[in-house]
């Protein structure tokens, strides 16, 4: 039997919805929590003020005591609706300077080939809900540019292939997103695990690409989770696989973190 611990955590840069405060050693703690094999990370900082300058994915995959990660930044600056953020290009964040911010995805297993597939940010804004003491606030955010982070892991019983994204959260957008990735992936090995905050609802997701949910649970707000914008789903993998589901209230993120156990 082997068990593989997958995991999808919105980071929200680290930050911690009860004293809004960043501190890379809560970061770590909580990656510890997940105590995830493969982890899919987004809104993840890289050289950031606001976050302490540290690489977060580097961070995560120390604490996790993983050789293999990687960042890909989606936007260069820091992102807000007036920080004159820019687009990037840059498919490794390793060869960028300044600060970035995008998704990541760490592996105790080793990667043999890693994929990268960008979407250009929505042309609107929408009023978003945003943590904050002593009450959240609505603010009218732009979008930003996504993307999907794909690798093919070599697993006990062989190759399997991991894939993380954070969408849009503009209505339609992200529903399409979700379904060039499944037609991105299409040549991977199975069985894949498409892990990730989609900004997508309950079962819609699974139902877009035609993927199995491996967790259907509330996610968000991580105090009081009411609905499920974090998922994973496998395409070549049935839910009889599943040997546990854990969300976890974490010490950062206004998203829970999400783990499936799984029997490869």
């Amino acid at each position: 039997m082997a068990i593989l611990r997958l995991g999808t955590f919105n980071l929200l840069h680290g930050m911690s919805v009860a004293d809004q405060q960043v501190d890379p050693a809560r970061l770590s703690a909580a990656a510890k929590e997940l105590s995830a094999d493969v982890l899919g990370l987004q809104e993840a900082d890289r050289a950031q003020e606001r976050s302490g300058l540290v690489d977060q994915t580097a961070l995560i995959a120390e604490a996790m005591g993983a050789a293999h990660f990687r960042f890909v930044p989606a936007v260069h600056g820091t992102p807000g609706p007036q920080s004159g953020w820019q687009p990037s290009a840059a498919d490794d964040g390793q060869d960028t300077e300044g600060p970035t911010y995008g998704v990541g995805l760490v592996s105790r297993l080793p990667v043999a080939h890693w994929r990268v597939r960008r979407f250009e940010a929505a042309p609107h804004r929408l009023p978003l809900l945003i943590p904050a003491q002593p009450r959240p606030r609505v603010m009218w955010i732009p979008d930003e540019p996504r993307i999907a982070l794909a690798a093919v892991v070599d697993g006990p019983s062989g190759p399997f292939s991991v894939v993380t994204a954070h969408l849009s959260f503009v209505p339609g957008y992200n529903g399409r997103q979700l379904r060039r990735i499944a037609r991105w992936v299409d040549d991977l090995p199975r069985p894949l695990f498409l892990l990730g905050d989609f900004n997508l609802p309950g079962r819609l997701p699974a139902r877009l690409t035609g993927y199995t949910p491996l967790a259907v649970t509330p996610t968000y707000p991580s105090w009081k989770p009411k609905i499920q914008l974090d998922h994973v789903l496998a395409d070549g993998l049935g839910p009889d696989r599943v040997r546990r589901v854990s969300v976890r209230t974490l010490a950062v993120s206004d998203h829970c973190g999400l783990a499936v156990d799984v029997d490869l």
